[in-house]
């Protein structure tokens, strides 16, 4: 399937933002300069930012990664003077699976430290091209497993540990639930997938909507994935841990909140994700932004269906932990 398709009109307000956004920020993702792309995001979020004047206690910890290894930096922000149990979010940062350090996509998450009293760790796992499946993945788990062993450490209440991410972010959150699940542990209350990059085949008609349009279309996603799979991807061998739409048993997984735009790439995996996890017995709460393309509330915060977005996600974790 090779041939785009029509999609949903943009939101008027996402439209005139789609439109202001400088041409190198739509250019297509391209492997051969991956390295130059990845720059616009080191140290775009210094510690004085995350500190908010003495609020957040900001710490990066190298800790123990796959067996054989690296390590791997853990970003840890706690309330300043914390001294009880809370909820805890583990995050894992987008970025296409090429981009990206464990600082991308974290202010929103200070604010429900500030707001919300959480702590919040985020994980920098390995990047492909050089570090192919499954290193990005059980970076991800390895991760996740030093934050539940030490929670007591971080003031983190284990019964509300929940998991977060966004685009590569979040099929790589959803992936690590599935090892999780399948490795009996460590125990997640919830997983926060944000319009997750959830499926390598591009079977879908989102997948072949968008054609040098919006954000992330079907020719940067067949980069990213061929990133991570190489050879492999679209292929018959390919493992859930990589391209969680690929599992075939979806039971037992933590309550999920799910979102996604209606005119981005990843919109007919997410709704076909979130329909299977509730047939599975999962608590699911979806919701399709319409209108919105991929990444809609980074580069248009202000636009009224970014601010709807964000006011149920703050409900759903209020409700979910207590916050």
């Amino acid at each position: 399937m090779d041939v785009s398709r029509p999609h949903p009109p943009f939101d008027p307000e996402l439209a005139a933002v789609l439109d202001a956004l400088p041409a190198g920020m739509k250019r297509p993702l391209n492997l051969e300069t991956v390295a130059a792309d990845r720059s616009w995001s080191e140290g775009a979020v210094p510690d004085e930012l995350l500190r908010r004047d003495g609020a957040v206690d900001v710490e990066e910890r190298r800790v123990p990664g796959p067996t054989g290894a690296p390590d791997v930096s853990a970003l840890i922000l706690r309330p300043a003077g914390l001294a009880r149990p809370v909820p805890g979010i583990y995050h894992v940062h987008g970025g296409g699976m090429v981009m990206g350090d464990n600082r991308t996509g974290i202010v929103d998450l200070v604010d429900l430290v500030v707001d919300r009293g959480v702590v919040v760790v985020s994980v920098e796992y390995r990047l492909a091209p050089e570090h192919p499946h499954p290193a990005p993945v059980e970076d991800c788990y390895a991760g996740l497993v030093w934050t539940a062993q030490h929670a007591a450490e971080l003031n983190i209440d284990p019964a509300r540990l929940l998991i977060y991410g966004a685009s590569a972010g979040g099929g790589l959150s959803a992936a690590t639930a599935l090892l999780a699940r399948d490795r009996g542990g460590p125990a997640l209350s919830h997983q926060i997938l944000l319009c997750p990059m959830l499926d390598d085949r591009g079977i879908t008609a989102s997948s072949q909507e968008l054609d040098n349009e919006g954000i992330w279309d079907r020719n940067a996603n067949r980069t990213g994935w061929t990133a991570l799979l190489g050879d492999a991807r679209g292929g018959p061998d390919v493992a859930p841990y990589a391209a969680p739409a690929r599992a075939a048993d979806l039971s037992h997984l933590p309550a999920t909140f799910i979102d996604v735009g209606a005119v981005e790439t990843f919109r007919d995996e997410t709704i076909d994700y979130a329909a299977r996890l509730a047939r599975a017995g999962v608590s699911v709460e979806l919701h399709v932004w319409a209108g919105a393309f991929h990444g809609f509330e980074t580069f248009a915060p202000q636009a009224a269906v970014s601010r709807d977005s964000r006011a149920a996600r703050l409900g759903y974790l209020r409700r979910a932990l207590g916050v």
